[in-house]
This record gives C-alpha cells, structure tokens and sequence, in this order.
C-alpha cells in the first residue's frame, strides 16, 4: 500500500451505485443517514458524483446514479463502518432503492 497526499497509508473504495428508477428519495435518505458514520470509522468521502447520462462516453454495465470515492486508514476501519450497528439498522432503504452496486478496492499509484 502506497501512501496518499499527504504520506498516510491509506485505503481507497471506489463505488459505483445503480438506483431503482423511482427511489431516488429513497436512496437520498438513506445515504443521509449512512454517510455521516463515515467520520465515526475515520473514514473520509472525498468525492460524490452524479454523472449525466451524456457524460458516460461507454458503458458495458448501463448508466450509474452516483459514484463515490471513499477513503479509510485501514481495511478494519472499513469493516468497522460497513458492520456498524447504526449503519446496519438503515439497510431497508438500500435494498428498496439500490438495484445494484459495484465496489472496487483500490491504492494510490504513484
């Protein structure tokens, strides 16, 4: 593992989220819940991003509704936000409004 920026080691998740057509209230709220636990496992969002469909030159997987770049020090910490409790409590409103996700781990290259 390659240090980040600012020379901590550091782990990067790349997320690429598909919404059930209708639920994107849905999905609004449960992100609003979820995304602010990040910060409780030093995890750190650095970027959210809803692309327009024009905005996407190829695709082999169909057009995705938001995609996030997540950061944390270490694969526990990480766990530690995907089991957390509080986190957990909200899945109801993923599985209504996610058809799918798709979840790459991934380092800093130099």
């Amino acid at each position: 593992m390659r240090p980040d920026f600012d020379g901590r080691t550091m782990l990067y998740f790349t997320q690429i989220l598909f919404v059930n057509e209708g639920q994107e209230a849905v999905f609004h709220s449960f992100e609003d819940r979820v995304l602010p636990l990040l910060q409780r496992h030093r995890g750190e969002l650095l970027y959210r991003v809803r692309p327009l469909k024009p905005a996407v030159v190829a695709t082999a997987m169909g057009y995705p509704y938001e995609v996030h770049l997540v950061t944390f020090p270490t694969m526990a910490d990480f766990e530690a936000y995907r089991d957390d409790p509080e986190r957990l409590q909200h899945m109801p409103l993923k599985n209504q409004s996610i058809a799918k996700v798709l979840l790459i781990k991934g380092e800093q290259l130099s």
